[in-house]
């Protein structure tokens, strides 16, 4: 795979809707055939490298409890670790992809209908030199704003200074996760997926090997070191398929020149502006979590990081179809086609939400055997794996809402336009969760906060969906409820169900693997009741990949099996 990026045959030829005849697609179905079979190429690439990352992420949450523990150095460098989860959601995730995906998406319409010079290379011109300066000044100012930001995060924690020297290294990230969220978004805007569905592993690598390596002799110290040399490894993964797509040569062999388009300038500021707000008002209820939480006993920051890690694992791999699918909703936007957006992004929330409430059921009913199987040795002990379990049930409730919010919020922005309904949506969750979890902290500690952040962003999913219309991709949203209505069943009882099956072994990974079995087992069969959208096609490429294992395996096929009965 090193030599052959994933690329669409006909990601040249996807016509205007503006000057396309009104049957256009319906002439060309070997067009959407292989525009599915590449979305879904994609998509499948996308989620191999993502589960990589994901065990990666896992080896190292492990890693830092053998080595560390749940107590107040692991609360020091979870509070510094709000660094890099915030600029991972800015810069990666949602900030710099929410704008930068649909302006490379534009320009590369421009590019395919003849715009004179290179409108991507223009693009790279007028933003890379603005935004370089402003990663290197906002992780310039974290170095040295570090302990009244620590003091701000977490004001009654008793490792400040340990949190102070693990903020300043983690602040490196800054620079880094911006320049690979740029890679990242262009590159994906240019339908190239495998490098950046990669950085995970290569950035998981890098904090594993500095732990192991350093621990030792800096603690948990090390493990903000590997932040900093994860990040540069993020990097360097993508730029040499970045530098490559940038090389536009005429047909004569000679280098296209950047034209300069100073249009775009003051509509990009605009979005980058309620792009960043909100990816940054979403994150803020880790704040949130970790300010309510510094007051609580030691581990109860750590318990809550763990926890949450594990859960967010279904959203994660849910989300995946989403992100490969965003440019192609970008890309539609641009084209004028909003029927085509509509239909791609009602269809990835069903998706999604089907995935994701399965993971969500799983969590609900097996969480104590996950936890135990996955972080229970070393310095975490039984206690805490009973805290981490009780919190991640909690939390595995607002997955369903973290989820539809990261598929709408990236339809608000997909015309590359700013808008700033998802930040008052996300202000309204944000209130919510702070309310609630100021009630709730006292009387229910950690899984009081739990509940809030649950509670929150449930509310920013409800408030998003009511505005779809105008604002974004006008999605039909009684379909959407009805789409997610009916998993929400299927997922209910098979939790039940789980957690049943569960709970009559004694040996934990007998008993994760029945109440694993139970749970699909149900999800599975209510939601062919149910018609669960997603179900019926997911069956049948198991069966696919199943009947092609077993021939492969014998070395014979249905049609020499037909041949075989043919009378001689």
């Amino acid at each position: 795979m090193k030599g052959t990026p994933l690329r669409a045959a006909d990601e040249a030829s996807v016509p205007s809707a503006r000057t396309a005849a009104p049957d256009a697609d319906r002439a060309t179905p070997a067009a959407g055939r292989s525009s599915g079979r590449f979305l879904a190429r994609a998509a499948l690439l996308t989620a191999v490298l993502s589960v990589a990352g994901s065990v990666l992420g896992l080896a190292r949450d492990q890693a830092l409890a053998r080595l560390f523990g749940a107590g107040g150095e692991t609360d020091a460098f979870l509070v510094a670790w709000t660094v890099p989860e915030f600029a991972a959601t800015l810069l990666i995730e949602d900030g710099l992809a929410f704008a930068l995906v649909p302006m490379f998406s534009l320009a590369l319409a421009r590019r395919a209908q003849g715009a004179p010079g290179d409108p991507v290379r223009a693009l790279v011109a007028s933003t890379l030199p603005r935004l370089a300066p402003a990663f290197v000044a906002v992780g310039a100012l974290v170095v040295v704003c570090a302990p009244q930001l620590v003091g701000a995060m977490a004001p009654g924690l008793p490792e400040h200074a340990l949190a102070v020297d693990c903020t300043r290294l983690t602040a490196t990230c800054v620079v880094s996760f911006g320049l690979a969220g740029y890679c990242s978004a262009a590159l994906r805007a240019h339908r190239r997926f495998l490098a950046p569905a990669a950085i995970y592993v290569v950035y998981n690598t890098g904090i594993i090997t500095a732990m192991f390596v350093l621990g030792g002799r800096w603690g948990v110290r090390s493990a903000a070191a590997g932040v900093a040399a994860g990040g540069v490894l993020m990097v360097a993964a993508q730029l040499p398929s970045l530098l490559r797509q940038l090389r536009r040569r005429n047909d004569d062999g000679a280098e296209v020149r950047a034209v300069p388009d100073d249009r775009a300038r003051p509509l990009a500021l605009a979005l980058f502006t309620t792009v960043l707000l909100f990816a940054l008002c979403r994150q803020s209820q880790v704040l949130i979590e970790r300010f309510l939480a510094s007051g609580l006993p030691s581990g109860a920051i750590s318990h809550l990081n763990y926890a949450q890690k594990v859960a967010q694992i279904p959203m994660t791999l849910s989300l995946m179809l989403c992100t490969v699918t965003f440019p192609v909703v970008a890309r539609a936007m641009a084209d004028g086609d909003t029927e085509r957006a509509r239909d791609r992004v009602e269809r990835d929330v069903a998706l999604a939400a089907c995935l994701v409430l399965l993971g969500a059921a799983t969590v609900v009913a097996c969480a104590p055997q996950i936890i135990e199987l996955l972080l229970q040795r070393g310095a975490f002990t039984a206690a805490d794996t009973a805290a981490t379990a009780s919190v991640m049930r909690v939390y595995a409730l607002g997955l369903l809402g973290q989820t539809v919010v990261g598929a709408l919020a990236r339809s608000y922005f997909s015309a590359g336009r700013a808008s700033w309904y998802p930040l008052g949506a996300m202000a309204v969750g944000i209130a919510a969760t702070a309310g609630i979890g100021a009630y709730a902290v006292g009387p229910w500690a950690v899984t009081g906060i739990a509940a809030a952040n649950a509670a929150g962003i449930t509310v920013t999913a409800a408030v998003l969906l009511a505005g779809m219309g105008p604002r974004s991709v006008p999605v039909r949203v009684r379909r959407v409820l009805g789409d997610l209505g009916r998993p929400v069943a299927a997922a209910t009882a098979a939790s039940v169900a789980g957690a049943l099956v569960a709970g009559r072994f004694a040996v934990p990974a007998v008993s994760l693997a029945a109440g694993s079995a139970a749970v699909v087992g149900v999800y599975v069969l209510l939601g062919r009741v149910l018609r669960v959208q997603g179900i019926a096609p997911a069956l049948d490429s198991v069966r696919s990949v199943t009947r092609r294992l077993i021939h492969g395996r014998f070395g014979f096929s249905s049609r020499s099996r037909s041949r075989s009965r043919r009378p001689r």
